[in-house]
């Protein structure tokens, strides 16, 4: 098993895009690259420790790949906003890659390429490749999120679309496919 840490807006809607895939064992949502160690969702959002929100996906690269994981996290967010993914305004919400090793790197940089010379985006990619950093799991209530609590405004209005995108475009990925 290997591990991805990736972070594209609120990771609420990352966990649900990730979770359902063939080969993805477990995602946890929490926070990464920030100073001071167990940073509570208060602390993140506002803004002063410097962590991003993120998920950790654990996955068995024999049955999906890092190439294939970064194609679902590029299609799930805007890697174009500096900051920000809709209407979560923030350093939090950064699109970035921790990447764990060399490899994913140099993946994570040909898929950028890819992105840009295709001209999939109307504007830059702004996401930032980082080293591999500690990662904190958020709290409890966090945790499949989207799942739990699929009839709130935020869940029907922001991730629901997210993941119909996603069922049309990697339904051949999908666990259940």
């Amino acid at each position: 098993m290997e591990k991805a840490v990736l972070g594209g807006g609120c990771f609420w809607c990352l966990e649900a895009a990730f979770a359902p895939l063939r080969g993805v064992a477990s995602v946890v949502s929490g926070y990464c690259g920030g100073q001071g160690a167990n940073p509570s969702y208060k602390q993140v959002c506002g803004g002063a420790t410097g962590h991003v929100e993120v998920v950790s996906v654990t996955f068995d690269p024999a049955v999906i790949d890092y190439a294939t994981l970064l194609q679902v996290f590029f299609a799930v967010h805007d890697p174009t906003t500096l900051n920000r993914q809709g209407h979560d305004v923030g350093s939090q919400y950064a699109s970035v890659i921790f990447c764990q090793n060399d490899a994913q790197r140099a993946v994570a940089v040909e898929t950028m390429r890819q992105l840009e010379q295709d001209g999939v985006f109307d504007a830059p990619i702004v996401t930032r490749l980082e080293g591999s950093a500690i990662f904190y799991p958020a709290e409890d209530y966090h945790q499949n999120y989207y799942a739990q609590n699929q009839q709130q405004d935020y869940c029907q209005l922001v991730i629901s679309p997210k993941l119909s995108k996603i069922r049309q475009k990697f339904s051949h990925l999908l666990q259940n496919s």
